[in-house]
Protein backbone atom coordinates (compact mmCIF):
# COMPACT_ATOMS: atom_id res chain seq x y z
CA UNK A 1 0.00 0.00 0.00
CA UNK A 2 2.80 2.42 0.89
CA UNK A 3 4.46 1.59 -2.41
CA UNK A 4 1.30 2.43 -4.35
CA UNK A 5 0.81 5.68 -2.46
CA UNK A 6 4.39 6.70 -3.17
CA UNK A 7 3.90 5.85 -6.85
CA UNK A 8 0.73 7.95 -7.09
CA UNK A 9 2.62 10.91 -5.63
CA UNK A 10 5.26 10.61 -8.33
CA UNK A 11 5.02 13.57 -10.73
CA UNK A 12 6.03 11.61 -13.81
CA UNK A 13 3.58 8.79 -13.10
CA UNK A 14 0.78 11.29 -12.57
CA UNK A 15 1.43 12.72 -16.02
CA UNK A 16 1.69 9.29 -17.63
CA UNK A 17 -1.50 8.01 -15.99
CA UNK A 18 -3.45 11.13 -16.93
CA UNK A 19 -2.22 10.93 -20.52
CA UNK A 20 -2.98 7.20 -20.72
CA UNK A 21 -6.50 7.75 -19.35
CA UNK A 22 -7.17 10.51 -21.89
CA UNK A 23 -5.84 8.30 -24.66
CA UNK A 24 -8.07 5.40 -23.60
CA UNK A 25 -11.10 7.68 -23.39
CA UNK A 26 -10.81 9.20 -26.85
CA UNK A 27 -9.72 5.91 -28.43
CA UNK A 28 -12.67 4.02 -26.99
CA UNK A 29 -15.24 6.57 -28.14
CA UNK A 30 -13.94 7.20 -31.66
CA UNK A 31 -12.74 3.64 -32.22
CA UNK A 32 -16.33 2.43 -31.73
CA UNK A 33 -17.45 4.33 -34.81
CA UNK A 34 -14.46 3.08 -36.82
CA UNK A 35 -15.19 -0.56 -35.91
CA UNK A 36 -18.90 -0.29 -36.66
CA UNK A 37 -18.16 1.38 -40.00
CA UNK A 38 -15.85 -1.56 -40.81
CA UNK A 39 -12.84 0.72 -41.01
CA UNK A 40 -10.66 -1.03 -38.46
CA UNK A 41 -7.57 -0.38 -40.58
CA UNK A 42 -8.28 3.34 -40.58
CA UNK A 43 -6.47 3.83 -37.28
CA UNK A 44 -3.49 1.87 -38.59
CA UNK A 45 -3.36 4.01 -41.72
CA UNK A 46 -3.59 7.32 -39.91
CA UNK A 47 -1.14 6.36 -37.18
CA UNK A 48 1.49 5.46 -39.77
CA UNK A 49 0.56 8.51 -41.84
CA UNK A 50 1.23 10.68 -38.78
CA UNK A 51 4.98 10.02 -39.03
CA UNK A 52 5.63 12.51 -41.88
CA UNK A 53 3.59 15.06 -39.91
CA UNK A 54 5.79 14.51 -36.88
CA UNK A 55 8.87 15.13 -39.03
CA UNK A 56 7.39 18.18 -40.76
CA UNK A 57 6.35 19.67 -37.42
CA UNK A 58 9.90 19.24 -36.17
CA UNK A 59 11.40 20.75 -39.35
CA UNK A 60 9.10 23.77 -39.23
CA UNK A 61 9.51 24.40 -35.50
CA UNK A 62 13.22 23.61 -35.54
CA UNK A 63 12.85 21.81 -32.19
CA UNK A 64 10.98 18.96 -30.58
CA UNK A 65 7.96 21.07 -29.61
CA UNK A 66 4.97 18.80 -28.93
CA UNK A 67 2.36 21.29 -30.14
CA UNK A 68 3.97 21.68 -33.57
CA UNK A 69 4.55 17.94 -33.88
CA UNK A 70 0.95 17.08 -33.01
CA UNK A 71 -0.43 19.64 -35.45
CA UNK A 72 1.76 18.17 -38.20
CA UNK A 73 0.65 14.66 -37.29
CA UNK A 74 -2.99 15.71 -37.39
CA UNK A 75 -2.61 17.30 -40.82
CA UNK A 76 -0.87 14.34 -42.48
CA UNK A 77 -3.04 11.76 -40.71
CA UNK A 78 -6.23 13.50 -41.80
CA UNK A 79 -4.78 13.99 -45.29
CA UNK A 80 -4.09 10.27 -45.60
CA UNK A 81 -7.66 9.49 -44.55
CA UNK A 82 -9.04 11.97 -47.07
CA UNK A 83 -6.88 10.41 -49.78
CA UNK A 84 -8.38 7.05 -48.85
CA UNK A 85 -11.92 8.46 -49.10
CA UNK A 86 -11.17 10.02 -52.49
CA UNK A 87 -9.71 6.80 -53.85
CA UNK A 88 -12.77 4.80 -52.81
CA UNK A 89 -15.25 7.37 -54.17
CA UNK A 90 -13.50 8.34 -57.41
CA UNK A 91 -12.13 4.95 -58.43
CA UNK A 92 -13.08 1.29 -58.29
CA UNK A 93 -10.69 0.56 -55.45
CA UNK A 94 -12.10 -1.13 -52.37
CA UNK A 95 -11.59 0.39 -48.93
CA UNK A 96 -8.85 -2.06 -47.89
CA UNK A 97 -6.82 -1.37 -51.04
CA UNK A 98 -7.17 2.40 -50.60
CA UNK A 99 -6.10 2.12 -46.95
CA UNK A 100 -3.07 0.07 -47.93
CA UNK A 101 -2.01 2.62 -50.55
CA UNK A 102 -2.38 5.56 -48.17
CA UNK A 103 -0.60 3.75 -45.32
CA UNK A 104 2.43 2.64 -47.32
CA UNK A 105 2.83 5.93 -49.18
CA UNK A 106 2.66 8.23 -46.16
CA UNK A 107 4.74 5.96 -43.92
CA UNK A 108 7.43 5.74 -46.60
CA UNK A 109 7.43 9.54 -46.81
CA UNK A 110 7.77 9.70 -43.02
CA UNK A 111 10.76 7.35 -43.03
CA UNK A 112 12.42 9.46 -45.72
CA UNK A 113 11.86 12.67 -43.73
CA UNK A 114 13.10 11.01 -40.53
CA UNK A 115 16.27 9.92 -42.32
CA UNK A 116 16.71 13.45 -43.66
CA UNK A 117 16.39 14.94 -40.16
CA UNK A 118 18.91 12.48 -38.77
CA UNK A 119 21.36 13.62 -41.43
CA UNK A 120 21.08 17.32 -40.53
CA UNK A 121 23.00 16.89 -37.25
CA UNK A 122 20.40 18.99 -35.44
CA UNK A 123 21.00 18.47 -31.72
CA UNK A 124 17.27 18.88 -31.02
CA UNK A 125 16.39 15.76 -32.99
CA UNK A 126 17.26 13.51 -30.07
CA UNK A 127 14.33 11.29 -29.17
CA UNK A 128 12.34 12.13 -32.27
CA UNK A 129 12.28 8.50 -33.35
CA UNK A 130 10.60 7.71 -30.01
CA UNK A 131 7.33 8.68 -31.68
CA UNK A 132 7.54 5.36 -33.53
CA UNK A 133 6.98 3.38 -30.32
CA UNK A 134 6.05 6.10 -27.84
CA UNK A 135 7.91 7.57 -24.89
CA UNK A 136 5.37 7.98 -22.13
CA UNK A 137 7.95 8.85 -19.49
CA UNK A 138 8.75 12.05 -21.38
CA UNK A 139 5.16 13.32 -20.97
CA UNK A 140 5.04 16.73 -19.31
CA UNK A 141 2.13 18.40 -17.54
CA UNK A 142 1.85 20.82 -20.48
CA UNK A 143 1.59 17.81 -22.82
CA UNK A 144 -1.26 16.43 -20.71
CA UNK A 145 -3.14 19.71 -21.02
CA UNK A 146 -2.75 19.61 -24.80
CA UNK A 147 -4.05 16.02 -24.86
CA UNK A 148 -6.95 17.03 -22.61
CA UNK A 149 -7.87 19.86 -24.96
CA UNK A 150 -7.86 17.58 -28.01
CA UNK A 151 -9.91 14.95 -26.17
CA UNK A 152 -12.44 17.50 -24.96
CA UNK A 153 -12.87 18.86 -28.50
CA UNK A 154 -13.42 15.38 -29.93
CA UNK A 155 -15.93 14.38 -27.24
CA UNK A 156 -17.81 17.66 -27.62
CA UNK A 157 -18.17 17.03 -31.36
CA UNK A 158 -19.42 13.49 -30.74
CA UNK A 159 -21.99 14.76 -28.23
CA UNK A 160 -23.16 17.55 -30.52
CA UNK A 161 -23.53 15.32 -33.59
CA UNK A 162 -24.45 12.06 -31.87
CA UNK A 163 -27.66 11.39 -33.83
CA UNK A 164 -26.03 12.25 -37.15
CA UNK A 165 -22.96 10.08 -36.48
CA UNK A 166 -25.17 7.21 -35.35
CA UNK A 167 -27.29 7.36 -38.49
CA UNK A 168 -24.32 7.62 -40.84
CA UNK A 169 -22.62 4.72 -39.07
CA UNK A 170 -25.52 2.29 -39.40
CA UNK A 171 -27.31 3.43 -42.58
CA UNK A 172 -25.52 6.03 -44.69
CA UNK A 173 -28.01 5.70 -47.57
CA UNK A 174 -30.97 6.46 -45.32
CA UNK A 175 -29.06 9.41 -43.85
CA UNK A 176 -28.49 10.75 -47.38
CA UNK A 177 -32.20 10.37 -48.17
CA UNK A 178 -32.95 12.58 -45.16
CA UNK A 179 -30.71 15.29 -46.61
CA UNK A 180 -27.81 14.88 -44.21
CA UNK A 181 -24.35 15.79 -45.57
CA UNK A 182 -23.11 12.20 -45.37
CA UNK A 183 -19.77 12.84 -47.05
CA UNK A 184 -18.88 15.69 -44.71
CA UNK A 185 -19.99 13.70 -41.67
CA UNK A 186 -17.76 10.82 -42.76
CA UNK A 187 -14.88 13.24 -43.29
CA UNK A 188 -15.45 14.70 -39.82
CA UNK A 189 -15.50 11.25 -38.23
CA UNK A 190 -12.29 10.40 -40.05
CA UNK A 191 -10.56 13.59 -38.93
CA UNK A 192 -11.66 12.88 -35.36
CA UNK A 193 -10.01 9.46 -35.50
CA UNK A 194 -6.90 11.36 -36.57
CA UNK A 195 -7.31 13.43 -33.40
CA UNK A 196 -7.23 10.23 -31.36
CA UNK A 197 -4.06 9.18 -33.15
CA UNK A 198 -2.50 12.53 -32.34
CA UNK A 199 -3.31 12.09 -28.65
CA UNK A 200 -1.65 8.68 -28.60
CA UNK A 201 1.60 9.49 -30.36
CA UNK A 202 3.42 10.53 -27.19
CA UNK A 203 2.09 7.55 -25.21
CA UNK A 204 2.18 4.51 -27.50
CA UNK A 205 3.69 5.78 -30.74
CA UNK A 206 2.92 5.40 -34.43
CA UNK A 207 3.28 1.63 -34.66
CA UNK A 208 1.04 0.63 -31.73
CA UNK A 209 -1.59 3.34 -31.99
CA UNK A 210 -3.77 1.30 -34.36
CA UNK A 211 -4.32 -1.31 -31.64
CA UNK A 212 -5.37 1.39 -29.17
CA UNK A 213 -8.01 2.67 -31.58
CA UNK A 214 -9.50 -0.74 -32.26
CA UNK A 215 -9.01 -2.89 -29.13
CA UNK A 216 -11.37 -1.12 -26.64
CA UNK A 217 -14.15 -0.98 -29.24
CA UNK A 218 -13.71 -4.64 -30.18
CA UNK A 219 -13.86 -5.67 -26.51
CA UNK A 220 -16.93 -3.53 -25.83
CA UNK A 221 -18.71 -4.86 -28.93
CA UNK A 222 -18.72 -8.34 -27.40
CA UNK A 223 -20.70 -7.16 -24.37
CA UNK A 224 -23.07 -4.57 -25.81
CA UNK A 225 -25.70 -4.57 -28.55
CA UNK A 226 -26.44 -0.82 -28.50
CA UNK A 227 -24.18 1.99 -29.66
CA UNK A 228 -24.62 3.96 -26.44
CA UNK A 229 -23.52 1.04 -24.29
CA UNK A 230 -20.69 0.12 -26.63
CA UNK A 231 -19.23 3.63 -26.67
CA UNK A 232 -19.44 4.01 -22.90
CA UNK A 233 -17.95 0.58 -22.23
CA UNK A 234 -15.18 1.09 -24.82
CA UNK A 235 -14.24 4.37 -23.15
CA UNK A 236 -14.13 2.65 -19.73
CA UNK A 237 -12.01 -0.22 -21.08
CA UNK A 238 -9.64 2.23 -22.75
CA UNK A 239 -9.21 4.29 -19.58
CA UNK A 240 -8.73 1.19 -17.40
CA UNK A 241 -6.24 -0.33 -19.84
CA UNK A 242 -4.27 2.90 -20.06
CA UNK A 243 -4.05 3.39 -16.31
CA UNK A 244 -3.20 -0.28 -15.70
CA UNK A 245 -0.46 -0.20 -18.33
CA UNK A 246 1.04 2.91 -16.76
CA UNK A 247 0.99 1.32 -13.31
CA UNK A 248 2.56 -1.91 -14.55
CA UNK A 249 5.31 0.09 -16.23
CA UNK A 250 5.99 2.03 -13.03
CA UNK A 251 6.10 -1.15 -10.95
CA UNK A 252 8.32 -3.03 -13.41
CA UNK A 253 10.95 -0.30 -13.60
CA UNK A 254 12.22 -0.86 -17.10
CA UNK A 255 9.35 -2.07 -19.26
CA UNK A 256 8.00 0.39 -21.83
CA UNK A 257 4.66 1.98 -20.99
CA UNK A 258 3.16 2.02 -24.49
CA UNK A 259 3.39 -1.74 -25.15
CA UNK A 260 2.09 -2.48 -21.63
CA UNK A 261 -0.95 -0.28 -22.28
CA UNK A 262 -1.65 -2.17 -25.50
CA UNK A 263 -1.15 -5.54 -23.77
CA UNK A 264 -3.53 -4.52 -20.97
CA UNK A 265 -6.28 -3.56 -23.39
CA UNK A 266 -5.59 -6.62 -25.55
CA UNK A 267 -6.03 -8.84 -22.49
CA UNK A 268 -9.52 -7.40 -22.06
CA UNK A 269 -10.20 -8.16 -25.72
CA UNK A 270 -9.16 -11.80 -25.29
CA UNK A 271 -11.30 -12.20 -22.16
CA UNK A 272 -14.26 -10.56 -23.92
CA UNK A 273 -13.97 -12.74 -27.00
CA UNK A 274 -13.79 -15.82 -24.79
CA UNK A 275 -16.40 -15.07 -22.12
CA UNK A 276 -18.87 -12.43 -23.36
CA UNK A 277 -22.43 -13.79 -22.89
CA UNK A 278 -24.04 -14.83 -26.16
CA UNK A 279 -20.95 -14.04 -28.24
CA UNK A 280 -17.96 -15.49 -26.42
CA UNK A 281 -16.15 -18.56 -27.67
CA UNK A 282 -16.91 -20.43 -24.45
CA UNK A 283 -20.63 -19.78 -24.80
CA UNK A 284 -20.49 -20.70 -28.47
CA UNK A 285 -18.75 -23.99 -27.64
CA UNK A 286 -21.35 -24.68 -24.95
CA UNK A 287 -24.14 -23.90 -27.40
CA UNK A 288 -22.65 -26.26 -30.00
CA UNK A 289 -22.24 -28.99 -27.39
CA UNK A 290 -25.85 -28.63 -26.31
CA UNK A 291 -26.96 -28.63 -29.93
CA UNK A 292 -25.08 -31.85 -30.66
CA UNK A 293 -26.49 -33.47 -27.52
CA UNK A 294 -30.04 -32.41 -28.45
CA UNK A 295 -29.54 -33.65 -32.01
CA UNK A 296 -28.34 -37.05 -30.77
CA UNK A 297 -31.39 -37.35 -28.53
CA UNK A 298 -33.66 -36.49 -31.45
CA UNK A 299 -31.93 -39.06 -33.65
CA UNK A 300 -32.37 -41.79 -31.04
CA UNK A 301 -36.00 -40.79 -30.45
CA UNK A 302 -36.88 -40.90 -34.16
CA UNK A 303 -35.06 -44.22 -34.51
CA UNK A 304 -37.31 -45.71 -31.83
CA UNK A 305 -40.30 -44.24 -33.64
CA UNK A 306 -39.29 -45.70 -37.01
CA UNK A 307 -38.69 -49.12 -35.46
CA UNK A 308 -42.13 -48.97 -33.85
CA UNK A 309 -43.70 -47.91 -37.14
CA UNK A 310 -41.90 -50.68 -39.02
CA UNK A 311 -43.27 -53.29 -36.63
CA UNK A 312 -46.67 -51.55 -36.56
CA UNK A 313 -46.49 -51.49 -32.78
CA UNK A 314 -46.44 -48.07 -31.01
CA UNK A 315 -45.06 -49.71 -27.86
CA UNK A 316 -42.42 -51.77 -29.66
CA UNK A 317 -39.49 -52.49 -27.36
CA UNK A 318 -36.00 -51.96 -28.84
CA UNK A 319 -32.84 -53.57 -27.56
CA UNK A 320 -29.98 -51.36 -26.38
CA UNK A 321 -27.49 -53.23 -28.58
CA UNK A 322 -29.68 -52.73 -31.65
CA UNK A 323 -29.77 -48.98 -31.08
CA UNK A 324 -26.01 -48.85 -30.50
CA UNK A 325 -25.38 -50.77 -33.71
CA UNK A 326 -27.76 -48.59 -35.70
CA UNK A 327 -26.09 -45.35 -34.60
CA UNK A 328 -22.54 -46.69 -34.47
CA UNK A 329 -22.02 -45.40 -30.92
CA UNK A 330 -23.30 -45.89 -27.41
CA UNK A 331 -26.77 -44.41 -27.01
CA UNK A 332 -27.39 -45.13 -23.31
CA UNK A 333 -26.58 -41.54 -22.24
CA UNK A 334 -29.04 -40.08 -24.75
CA UNK A 335 -31.70 -42.61 -23.75
CA UNK A 336 -31.28 -41.83 -20.07
CA UNK A 337 -31.77 -38.13 -20.79
CA UNK A 338 -34.85 -38.90 -22.85
CA UNK A 339 -36.10 -41.04 -19.98
CA UNK A 340 -35.72 -38.15 -17.54
CA UNK A 341 -37.76 -36.03 -19.94
CA UNK A 342 -40.49 -38.65 -19.92
CA UNK A 343 -40.13 -39.50 -23.62
CA UNK A 344 -38.93 -43.12 -23.32
CA UNK A 345 -39.22 -45.91 -20.80
CA UNK A 346 -36.95 -48.76 -19.73
CA UNK A 347 -39.37 -51.69 -19.72
CA UNK A 348 -39.57 -55.47 -19.67
CA UNK A 349 -39.55 -57.52 -22.85
CA UNK A 350 -42.71 -59.54 -23.64
CA UNK A 351 -42.78 -62.96 -21.90
CA UNK A 352 -41.10 -65.72 -23.88
CA UNK A 353 -39.44 -63.35 -26.38
CA UNK A 354 -35.74 -64.12 -26.87
CA UNK A 355 -33.13 -61.42 -26.17
CA UNK A 356 -32.40 -59.09 -23.29
CA UNK A 357 -35.09 -58.91 -20.60
CA UNK A 358 -35.14 -55.09 -20.56
CA UNK A 359 -35.68 -52.86 -23.59
CA UNK A 360 -36.55 -49.28 -24.55
CA UNK A 361 -39.98 -48.10 -25.72
CA UNK A 362 -41.62 -44.77 -26.48
CA UNK A 363 -44.04 -43.12 -24.08
CA UNK A 364 -47.12 -41.33 -25.47
CA UNK A 365 -45.25 -38.04 -25.00
CA UNK A 366 -42.22 -39.49 -26.82
CA UNK A 367 -44.42 -40.70 -29.66
CA UNK A 368 -45.90 -37.22 -30.09
CA UNK A 369 -42.45 -35.56 -29.88
CA UNK A 370 -41.00 -37.92 -32.51
CA UNK A 371 -43.92 -37.20 -34.85
CA UNK A 372 -43.38 -33.46 -34.35
CA UNK A 373 -39.65 -33.75 -35.14
CA UNK A 374 -40.24 -35.80 -38.29
CA UNK A 375 -43.01 -33.45 -39.44
CA UNK A 376 -40.63 -30.52 -38.96
CA UNK A 377 -37.91 -32.26 -40.97
CA UNK A 378 -40.32 -33.12 -43.77
CA UNK A 379 -41.54 -29.54 -43.84
CA UNK A 380 -37.94 -28.25 -44.17
CA UNK A 381 -37.24 -30.76 -46.92
CA UNK A 382 -40.28 -29.64 -48.84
Amino acid sequence: MDLLLSLFRDYTLQNVMAGAALLGLISGVLGSFAVLRRQSLLGDTMSHAALPGVCLGFIIAGTRHLGSILVGALVTGALAALVMLMLTRLSRLKTDAALGIALSTFFALGVVLLTYIQGTNNAAQGGLDAFLFGQAAATLRSDVWIMAGVTTLALALVAALWKEFKLVTFDAEFAASLGLPVMWLEVLLTVMVALAVVVGLQMVGVVLMAAMIIAPAVAARQWSRRLEGMVGLAAAIGVAGGVLGALLSALSRGLATGPLIILSVSAVVLVSIALAPGRGLVWEALRLWRGRRRLRQQQVLTTLYRLAAHHEDPVFRSEQGLLDTYHGLRTRSALRKLERRGLVEWGHAPPGEPGPPHRWLLTPAGLAEAERILASLNGEGA
